[in-house]
């Protein structure tokens, strides 16, 4: 109702930073979108309620006070944990570069449920069975490809950008996509793609998370693909991701 002090949402932790000697203060994205940062008071005390329910990628069912600056949670139930209580460092990776970027596309005055959907949607994909590290770097290089798409940075894959010539030699995200070896010339940075890496890249827009699960793939083509989606959030997000650069370093 308006001017209620409380609200209930559902929410994904994105981050987490260290408030204190035992609170956190949680970077959140909603059901709606939008990006909240709140307190979890006593989250780090031993035997904590909250402290289970506070981890990353953890989503939640929670009520949260408004305050000053940060919201405060007053409650929270937790609906998933797809990372489970011990999660292996590939895929603690992954969910960490997931999140960075995430948190980098949602804005506290900006509703946009669209976000949270397809972020929900990729950390079950990876938690729900075992996925191996080529398709790992597909899932996530396909996420960033779909997430930066939708914002408004989607990449042009179908010709040269420069010129329109369907014969497409190299990726460049300064650029917005494709060219060919004519015009990546002049491109500082372009990087060279084959026709494999090509079809690769346009599946990672154009076909789902179960459909790329399931696609045969190699695993320097997945982590030339998954570079080149880095490239492509860096740029166009003008933020440096540590998160991703460690995944990419792994």
């Amino acid at each position: 109702m308006p001017g209620a002090r409380t609200y209930r949402t559902t929410a994904i932790v994105l981050g987490r930073t260290k408030l204190k000697e035992t609170d956190l203060i949680l970077t959140l994205i909603t059901q709606d979108g939008r990006q909240v940062r709140a307190v979890a008071k006593g989250a780090r005390k031993p035997g904590s309620r909250l402290a289970a329910r506070c981890e990353l990628a953890c989503c939640c069912d929670m009520l949260l006070a408004h305050g000053r600056t940060l919201d405060i949670v007053s409650q929270a139930e937790l609906l998933e944990a797809p990372l489970g209580a011990s999660p292996d460092y590939d895929l603690l990776c992954a969910a960490s570069a997931v999140c960075e970027v995430a948190r980098l596309c949602c804005y506290e005055d900006a509703v946009d449920p669209f976000v949270f959907a397809i972020t929900r949607a990729l950390l079950s994909k990876l938690g729900a069975a075992p996925v191996d590290g080529p398709h790992l770097n597909l899932l996530v290089a396909a996420y960033v490809f779909k997430v930066l798409s939708h914002i408004g940075y989607r990449p042009d894959l179908s010709s040269c950008v420069a010129c329109g010539d369907p014969a497409l030699s190299y990726f460049s995200a300064s650029m917005g996509g494709l060219l060919c070896s004519s015009c990546s010339r002049d491109v500082a940075g372009a990087e060279p793609v084959d026709s494999a890496c090509v079809t690769l890249l346009r599946a990672c827009i154009g076909c789902r998370f179960e459909e790329l699960a399931a696609m045969e793939v190699d695993g320097p083509s997945a982590a030339f693909a998954l570079g080149l989606s880095h490239i492509w959030a860096a740029t166009h997000l003008d933020a440096r991701m540590r998160a991703f650069e460690f995944l990419l370093g792994r």
